[in-house]
């Protein structure tokens, strides 16, 4: 025990001294923080400020953020980039394609750390995983594995699943790969995917008119700011129809939905703050290779499975992360 706590001592010594370090600098970092979505969401929360804290950041006093949302009109992004280039920040963390896409686009040399893209080689915001060149590193996904595991989890909950609907941004590349992901492994695993792209609010009332017509065994919602923006609606016309359906975030079960299967958000923006910091203290973007997710979810909502009359079964209960009762 009297072992433990000299480590933990020395840990705590060394937290200071590096935050020390970095305020005898002088240096006034500044970061620019930008999303797709909502304001006080996501990176805008609180929990990107901590990520820095515990890295030995002091806000105000050598770090400042400059937060931007596009609140859902991804035609902003542009223009809040400029801003950040015009606020002379030191590295931008991005999250979504949108936002990333802008930042490649119009962030001439500053850094820029990008999440929840997509696939970045794919998209071309990268040459490659390994050696990202240009001025964007980031986080990266797995969206074919992930894809395979929600369908999977889908039919073991609900073993009479054949065909999902897939509500997805059809303006978003990175978004539209991932819906890809999940039409090839459906045909791999003998299910049927039903497209149903969205562009723009309106959309989602025909998309559930044609699930009405033609109605799917579940849903299946890829989230970018359109879709989280609309997830209510989801949400309560899966219910209403007593759908199963499935989500790639933990945080759309606790607001509602069914369940969940993606990587855990907050360790992805926590690494997203390591790279930053990394960039901060002299490393090139370029040579920082895209990290991959190594944290997943799996949500379930006892009260939505209530809600929609579906037992879940006890297979699916041992392996969730996250039961919501």
């Amino acid at each position: 025990m009297a072992f433990l706590r000299r480590i933990v001592f020395l840990l705590a010594a060394l937290m200071a001294l590096h935050g020390e370090g970095l305020a005898q600098s002088g240096k006034v970092y500044r970061v620019g923080l930008v999303i797709a979505g909502a304001p006080d969401t996501g990176m805008l929360g609180p929990g990107m400020v901590s990520n820095f804290t515990k890295r030995g950041y002091v806000v105000d006093k050598n770090i400042v953020f400059e937060r931007r949302a596009a609140q859902g009109k991804v035609d902003r992004l542009p223009g809040l980039i400029d801003e950040l280039v015009a606020a002379h920040v030191d590295v931008i963390i991005t999250s979504g394609y949108p936002a990333a896409l802008a930042a490649k686009q119009r962030a001439d040399d500053i850094p820029v750390v990008a999440t929840q893209t997509g696939d970045p080689v794919a998209t071309h915001l990268v040459e490659s995983l390994a050696h990202p060149g240009g001025n964007i590193t980031g986080v990266s996904e797995v969206a074919t594995e992930l894809s395979a595991k929600r369908l999977a989890l889908l039919k073991e909950t609900v073993p009479s699943v054949h065909s999902v609907a897939v509500l997805w941004n059809a303006d978003d590349l990175g978004m539209t790969l991932r819906y890809q992901a999940a039409e090839a492994e459906a045909k791999r695993s003998g299910m049927l995917i039903v497209p149903l792209g969205v562009h723009a609010p309106d959309d989602f009332d025909t998309a559930f008119s044609e699930m009405t017509k033609t109605p799917p065994d579940a849903i299946m919602m890829v989230t970018d700011s359109l879709t989280i923006l609309n997830r209510k609606r989801v949400m309560q016309y899966a219910d209403e129809h007593r759908l199963p359906a499935i989500y790639e975030f933990a945080f759309l079960v606790h607001d509602g939905g069914l369940m969940s299967y993606g990587p855990d958000v907050d360790a992805i923006n926590d690494r997203a703050a390591g790279l930053a910091d990394r960039i901060l203290k002299g490393a090139k973007p370029a040579d920082l290779p895209l990290e991959l997710p190594t944290r997943f979810q799996f949500a379930i909502n006892l009260k939505t499975a209530k809600t929609i009359g579906l037992k879940i079964p006890e297979s699916i209960l041992l392996q969730a992360d996250d039961v919501i009762e």
